[in-house]
C-alpha cells in the first residue's frame, strides 16, 4: 500500500470526518484521480519528434503510458487543423495516483527554485485543484540528458470534496504546500 494512502486511511480521513462532522467514512474527501496534461505546439517545436519526446517524458514521470491528444476542431489563428496532435496526457487512478502525489509533494515541488508554495486560489468550486509547472525537470525520474526542451505541464487533483473549504483542508493535511 502506498505510504500516503496508508497515512490518509489512518490519520487524515478520521481527522477530516471529525472536523466536518461526517458520520460516514465515505463522506470524507478523498482523491479520485490525478490528471497530467502537456500541450505541444508540434508545428513550432519540430513536429512528430517533439510529441514523441514529450510522450516519453510524461510516461517516465507518471509511470503510465501517455496518450497523444488530437485537436477536436480547426482554429485558424493558431494554425491548428482538426485531428492534429496537440499534446499528451495521463490520468492516474488507484495506487499509481497515490504514489505520484506523494512524489509530487515530498520530492518534486521542493525542487522548484524559489518555491513559496502552490497558489491557494486554484480550486474550481467543486473540490478539484489545478496548477501548472513550468519545468518538467523537477521530477527526479528525468535526467538532464533525457530532456531535449523545457516544457511545462498542468496537474489537476480531482477530489470528492463538496466545496473548496473541504478540499483545502484535505490537501493541507496531505502536505500540499499551499501559499498563505
Amino acid at each position: 500500500m502506498p505510504r500516503l494512502k496508508d497515512r490518509y486511511n489512518q490519520e487524515i480521513r478520521p481527522a477530516l470526518m471529525e472536523r466536518f462532522g461526517h458520520g460516514n467514512m465515505w463522506q470524507a474527501p478523498r482523491l479520485e484521480k490525478v490528471s497530467l496534461n502537456m500541450g505541444i505546439s508540434a508545428k513550432r517545436e519540430g513536429g512528430q519528434e517533439a510529441l514523441e519526446h514529450a510522450s516519453r517524458e510524461m510516461t517516465q514521470i507518471a509511470g503510465q503510458r501517455a496518450v497523444i491528444t488530437k485537436a477536436t476542431k480547426s482554429i485558424a489563428s493558431f494554425g491548428v487543423r482538426k485531428g492534429m496532435s496537440v499534446g499528451v496526457r495521463v490520468t492516474l487512478h488507484g495506487d499509481r495516483m497515490w504514489e505520484f502525489v506523494d512524489r509530487l509533494i515530498a520530492v518534486a515541488l521542493p525542487r522548484i527554485r524559489d518555491f513559496r508554495g502552490v497558489p491557494r486560489n486554484s480550486f474550481d468550486g467543486r473540490g478539484s485543484y489545478s496548477f501548472g509547472i513550468d519545468d518538467q525537470l523537477i521530477f527526479p525520474e528525468l535526467g538532464y540528458d533525457d530532456v531535449d526542451k523545457q516544457r511545462g505541464m498542468s496537474i489537476t487533483l480531482v477530489t470528492t470534496a463538496k466545496n473548496d473549504e473541504e478540499a483545502t483542508a484535505f490537501l493541507e493535511m496531505l502536505g500540499m504546500p499551499l501559499t498563505r
